[in-house]
């Protein structure tokens, strides 16, 4: 997840990220062998309406930055969290429409790799407040916003988390990798 210095993730309701420091080359490993981790990624149903058809076009264009990315997200198997959606219109694409704290457990206790989660952030934050994520990933930009959204504004406790790792980057993005500690 992609977060100012003061902690927000996006500018707005539509996920609003103008002021994210662009430094692909840099994160660029880290975030293949972070996405080769997991064979499932769960998504909310607004980001997904976007978001799966960019990177269904982007496996389409071998010369884009982003072509290797969109290679693993084809593999993953996506579970789209929605209430409205009847049926998906994606390959390899299922529809959770049960109870967010249920679906994922039972997601959690299939075989496989990891399951990751990018956005949105309303998504995201749904499953910070349920302790649904073990494994934060923070890739913190020298920006200070002022306001915005937060993945950690639905909390009603504190979750303590212990750092993993740290990598600074030339850029000033730190990328921080945190577990969570029940």
């Amino acid at each position: 997840m992609q977060v100012s210095l003061d902690g927000f993730n996006s500018t707005g309701p539509n996920d609003e990220q103008k002021w994210v420091t662009w430094a692909w080359d840099e994160i660029k490993q880290y975030v293949l062998e972070l996405a080769d981790s997991a064979d499932t990624e769960i998504i909310g149903r607004k980001l997904a309406v976007d978001y799966i058809p960019y990177w269904l076009d982007t496996l389409t264009r071998q010369n884009d930055p982003m072509y290797e990315l969109s290679k693993i997200k084809g593999r993953q198997q996506k579970v789209v969290f929605t209430k409205t959606l009847e049926q998906s219109e994606w390959e390899n694409t299922i529809l959770a429409k049960g109870n967010l704290v249920k679906e994922v457990n039972k997601l959690k206790n299939e075989n496989g790799k990891d399951i990751i989660v990018y956005g949105g952030s309303s998504f995201v934050s749904a499953l910070v407040k349920e302790n649904l994520i073990d494994e934060f990933h923070l890739f913190v930009n020298p920006v200070v916003l002022g306001k915005g959204v937060s993945i950690f504004n639905r909390l009603n406790n504190w979750q303590k988390l212990k750092l993993r790792k740290s990598i600074t980057c030339d850029s000033g993005i730190v990328i921080q990798h945190y577990d969570l500690i029940e």
